[in-house]
């Protein structure tokens, strides 16, 4: 396959997900022209400018960093389609009407380049039909994409091709979609909605069907179907409120006008509380009711009898709790089948009816069960797909229930399971093997795609029954304890994994990476600090464990504390100075000790999603394992000479306020991450990266940087600071506690009560760290923050 390198991309329409598909290009460094309709006054760009300047305010954020809104480039359809012509990449992304997109098409077509690739973003068109009127060339480098909303943050992105595009444009997208801008792709036949729409709005379907059958409350539903099943925490009628309740209607409409042959048809009649709800603007989240409305601090539920707002809250009966919390599937599905209790009815009916149509419209909608399972979990949050769930709760069992159900006239639709549920390979295997994933329309089972690009991810998402690599045993265990695992790929790079809750750093962590480092010098090339479930959404670390800390703490007072944090400290500059490259593959929260941990590290490689900051304020405490140490240095190294004290407060306002990036890109700016540390958009990629980083350091002679003295604004910067937290405390922005800490932290960033311009080492800025954490400790308000936090997870403020 040649190398297909996208240099440039136009996104056609800046609405909601026109300009954040744009967004998220300029987060991967992609430049992006943002096209819409000239406006009618003012600026001809002004509808562009307009979207640009509101991507700003968007929560959650589209951009990594804000500023970046700047590099999207504005142009519109009058003036500006000769910029067509240097895109390798064009989305169309307008609203969801065959005809205007049609009409823009004979606009833009004259202008695209002849080996350009030209996308619809549709949520469920006909492809086919969006096509009509292309030339031959131009229809073989046409498919749908379709991203979900928001862009950055969904995984999925389904690709569909036409029956006249070259297989080689699929490669190429594919591969861009998935390593420049992280995504999981799934590639779907050309069907209305598509996969996970399709599937996703039936299941939302069939649950208020269910639901009104038996008689639940959309809260108890809600409780029901969101984090207690592994899927996302909304449910089902919240998380319609937050697509919106007419974007929920205008899905089902597709649903309606083109599958008027289906079974299953009948369901996908729009219930009659959506078209009341949608006629009387309650359109969800963004209209502030819909199935829920907030009333002053109060969430009210929608009461489907008499159609008001009544308090809600209302939680799953706890005997259903317990069937949910049971481990093994076998057994949660047949109490779940067998029980009275009509919310455990209800949750069978929903599985029931799930399984019911996916297995009927496989062969259609999909080329295998694989593309299915990915498109439920990356598109609607599920961690488990729903042939995942059947085969794990065993496959002909489960069959045989769902035909005693259709049979005895209580399912959806009496159209029967397709007999490729009981004959063949799958009644014997299952749908997902070693071999791959079952597919109908070959009746063989469809190995993970080859693209040279998924080379890059050594653990891929894993599905129940594929088998594949486990990422806790893969490999070659050098060492293994509670709190980490040392091992390799033989691929000269030594590699450790934390395994405490949310990978705090206690004694075995501190230890582990002693040991860690002292293999890697034995002959590694690096050693990477990556953990198993960076790809899945964990943390890389929530700092340093409070809890294990305790009894030390309770038998011996904060004395006893100074060597455990001296050892953390003296680790973490280990690890700076060890002589074989320290990489730190970086996702999710690193945070307090999470966030030193990965400052003293030779370099970062940080997935786009990294929630990086000092927060230890918010316990009453200040940073001690070098967090503070790094600010001032850093501070130091980019004045180069000039006045410290203006580079010092960005590093000083991040730790007096705790304040956490929303992303890697924003981590650059406010220094925790530096201009030459890597951000990676696909997480599967990271350990890959990370690894590549730490050889090539060791291979171009990496040597550990020299220990340099660190020059400090002393007693003048330090006042110049409290006389700025003066003001605060005395205008009421802060405490007098948080005065305090604020000034705590002025005095060691800046070198306490010296000279401006003398020097130190870094050990007396450790040093003072150190000091001023055990006094801190001592303190009953830092006591009070301390046991809140472990009690109710939410910082107190006193």
């Amino acid at each position: 396959m040649t190398n297909f390198i996208v240099k440039k991309v136009a996104v056609l329409g800046a609405g909601v997900m026109g300009a954040q598909i744009a967004a998220h290009c300029v987060n991967a460094k992609v430049p992006v022209v943002l096209f819409d309709l000239p406006a009618k006054e003012g600026n001809k760009n002004g509808i562009v400018l307009k979207a640009i300047e509101n991507l700003k305010k968007l929560s959650p954020a589209p951009l990594g960093n804000k500023d970046d809104a700047t590099l999207i480039e504005a142009a519109n359809y009058e003036d500006n389609l000769d910029l067509l012509a240097g895109c390798d990449l064009i989305i169309e992304a307008i609203a969801e009407r065959m005809d205007w997109k049609h009409d823009l098409y004979k606009k833009v077509a004259p202008h695209i380049g002849a080996n350009a690739i030209f996308a619809s973003n549709t949520s469920g068109l006909s492809i086919e039909k969006l096509a009509e009127g292309f030339d031959d060339e131009l229809k073989a480098r046409f498919r749908g994409v379709h991203f979900f909303n928001p862009p950055r943050y969904m995984h999925l992105v389904e690709l569909i091709p036409t029956a006249a595009t070259r297989p080689e444009i699929l490669d190429q997208l594919e591969t861009f979609l998935t390593s420049t801008l992280g995504k999981g792709v799934v590639r779907a036949k050309d069907t209305p909605n598509f996969i996970a729409n399709r599937v996703g709005i039936f299941g939302m379907l069939a649950t208020i069907h269910e639901a009104e059958k038996f008689g639940l409350s959309v809260d108890v539903v809600d409780d029901l179907t969101g984090a207690k099943l592994g899927r996302a925490k909304s449910g089902t009628f919240r998380t319609a409120d937050v697509v919106g309740l007419d974007t929920m209607g205008h899905v089902i409409k597709t649903m309606q006008d083109n599958l008027q042959d289906d079974p299953f048809f009948g369901v996908y009649k729009t219930p009659e509380v959506l078209t009341k709800l949608i006629e009387k603007g309650a359109l969800g989240q963004k209209a502030g009711a819909g199935f829920y409305k907030k009333v002053g601090k109060d969430i009210m539920r929608l009461d489907f009898a008499s159609g008001e707002y009544v308090p809600g809250g209302a939680k799953a009966a706890d005997i259903v709790g317990r069937i949910l919390k049971e481990k093994d599937p076998v057994k949660k599905f047949k109490a779940m089948r067998e029980s009275s209790n009509p919310q455990a009815q209800f949750l069978w009916a929903i599985f029931r009816d799930a399984f019911h149509y996916i297995a009927f419209h496989l062969d259609t909608i999909a080329d295998n069960a694989r593309d299915v399972d990915f498109a439920m979990r990356w598109g609607f949050g599920w961690s488990v797909g729903p042939f995942e769930t059947w085969q794990a709760a065993g496959w002909t069992q489960i069959a045989q229930w769902v035909k005693e159900d259709i049979e005895a006239g209580k399912a959806l639709t009496n159209a029967p399971l397709p007999s490729w549920v009981f004959e063949g390979p799958v009644a014997e295997k299952g749908v997902h093997t070693a071999e791959g994933s079952y597919s109908v329309t070959k009746n063989a089972y469809v190995p993970l795609s080859d693209l040279p690009v998924y080379k890059r991810q050594q653990f891929r998402a894993p599905v129940v029954g594929l088998g594949g690599a486990d990422p806790k045993t893969a490999g070659t265990t050098v060492f293994e304890d509670e709190s980490v695992r040392l091992w390799h790929s033989d691929d000269e790079v030594l590699v450790i994994s934390l395994k405490t809750k949310m990978h705090v750093i206690g004694d075995g962590v501190i230890k582990g990476i002693k040991r860690g480092l002292e293999e890697a010098s034995k002959g590694y090339k690096g050693l990477v600090i990556w953990n198993t479930d960076a790809a899945e959404g964990g943390a890389f670390s929530a700092g340093a464990d409070l809890q294990s800390a305790l009894p030390a703490f309770m038998t011996g007072g904060a004395k006893a504390m100074e060597p455990i944090v001296r050892e953390l400290q003296d680790t973490f500059m280990a690890m700076k100075y060890s002589n074989v490259p320290v990489v730190a593959a970086v996702a999710g929260l690193a945070l307090g000790g999470g966030c030193e941990m990965a400052l003293h590290a030779s370099k970062r490689v940080a997935s786009i999603e990294s929630y990086i900051g000092l927060v230890e304020v918010g316990v009453g405490l200040v940073p001690a394992g070098g967090g503070l140490k790094e600010a001032a240095l850093r501070a130091a190294n980019e004045a180069k000479g000039n006045d410290i004290l203006q580079f010092l407060k960005t590093g000083f306002t991040n730790a007096a306020t705790a304040q956490v990036s929303k992303s890697a890109l924003e981590a650059k700016a406010m220094g925790y991450l530096k201009e030459d540390d890597v951000i990676v958009f696909n997480p599967y990629e990271l350990l890959h990266v990370a690894k590549v980083t730490a050889r090539s350091m060791f291979d171009a002679g990496y040597r550990a940087p020299l220990r340099r003295p660190v020059p400090v604004t002393g007693r003048y910067g330090w006042a110049t600071i409290r006389g700025q937290l003066v003001n605060m405390r005395d205008g009421g922005f802060i405490s007098a506690y948080d005065y305090q800490l604020g000034d705590t932290i002025a005095e060691i960033v800046t070198g306490g009560d010296i000279d401006q311009g003398s020097y130190v080492s870094e050990q007396w800025l450790l040093d003072m760290e150190r000091k001023a954490f055990i006094s801190l400790l001592n303190n009953p308000k830092t006591q009070e923050r301390i046991m809140g936090m472990m009690q109710t997870g939410k910082p107190v403020r006193n």
